[in-house]
């Protein structure tokens, strides 16, 4: 699969595109959280965001609708493997270890960490 890397700009608008599966740019604009940016600006990532093949549209007379191309889990996945890879070596085991030992995790929240694990485990 392609890398997928957004800036944090992008990041803004895929959000909103996942939260609301299809949008027109007006609502965009809208839903845009403060300072709002220019609507040149949103059709200048809107259409770098189509050229990354992020995001599609459909065509209503000259307005556009706006649907996420890549789900946010898929997202998601790409980010924390890409992280895991630039931080601890590609190691999960690094990671698991740094995090459980930097996040203050409640006995309960290592306990359900654990039966996630146990779960993953079984399979």
């Amino acid at each position: 699969m392609k890398e997928i890397k957004l800036t944090d700009s992008e990041k803004v608008i895929m959000d909103i595109l996942w939260e609301k599966k299809k949008i027109f740019m007006k609502d965009i604009l809208e839903t845009y959280p403060e300072p709002k940016p220019a609507a040149t600006t949103v059709a200048t990532l809107l259409k770098r965001m189509q050229n990354k093949e992020l995001v599609g549209y459909k065509l209503y007379g000259n307005s556009r609708e706006y649907y996420p191309l890549v789900e946010k889990r898929e997202y998601f996945k790409e980010e924390m493997t890409s992280m895991i890879d630039r931080f601890f070596n590609s190691s999960v085991t690094q990671f698991a270890s740094f995090f459980t030992s930097n996040a203050k995790l409640s006995q309960k929240q290592l306990k359900e960490l654990r039966d996630i694990i146990d779960e993953q485990i079984k399979e």
